[in-house]
Parts: C-alpha cells; sequence; structure tokens
C-alpha cells in the first residue's frame, strides 16, 4: 500500500493521514485511532492494519497489502457481515 491510498475505506482516510496522527497524538490504545477521521469505526476492516501501523516503529515502512489486493479482502469481509 502506498502512503497516500485508503486505509480506512470506509471514512477514506489514508495511511499517510493515520502516520501522522500517531505521531502528533502518540495514542497508547488502537482505539484512539478513531480520532483520526473516524477510522476503525466502520466495517472494521482497517483495525489490525491500524494496530500494526501503531506498534511500529517506523510505521512510513510498514508492510501493508497492495491497494487492490486490500480493497478486495475487504470487500469479502463486507460480504460476510452481510
Amino acid at each position: 500500500m502506498e502512503i497516500d491510498e485508503e486505509l480506512c475505506i470506509c471514512f477514506h482516510v489514508s495511511k499517510r493521514k493515520v502516520i501522522q496522527f500517531i505521531r502528533v497524538t502518540k495514542p497508547t490504545k488502537v482505539s484512539q485511532l478513531s480520532e483520526c477521521y473516524g477510522a476503525g469505526t466502520g466495517c472494521g476492516w482497517c483495525r489490525p492494519f491500524l494496530q500494526k501501523l501503531m506498534e511500529d516503529q517506523n510505521p512510513e515502512s510498514t508492510c501493508l497489502p497492495r491497494q487492490e489486493d486490500y480493497a478486495a479482502r475487504r470487500k469479502e469481509h463486507r460480504d460476510r457481515l452481510g
């Protein structure tokens, strides 16, 4: 996933916005990332990826799936939710 691609597809929050939010606010819990334009509060698909970014010492280099794969897997997730 590139830096300006959407990490939270529900609320159109990019990886860059999340990383900047983490740098500035230094959240201690993943749930606090919801304050970043609602990230993680929609379908929930991005929550594990948000946690991964928060836990990584260098989130810019955190390996996340390519955008196409990410979006396809998220669609499968949403389809399971009904």
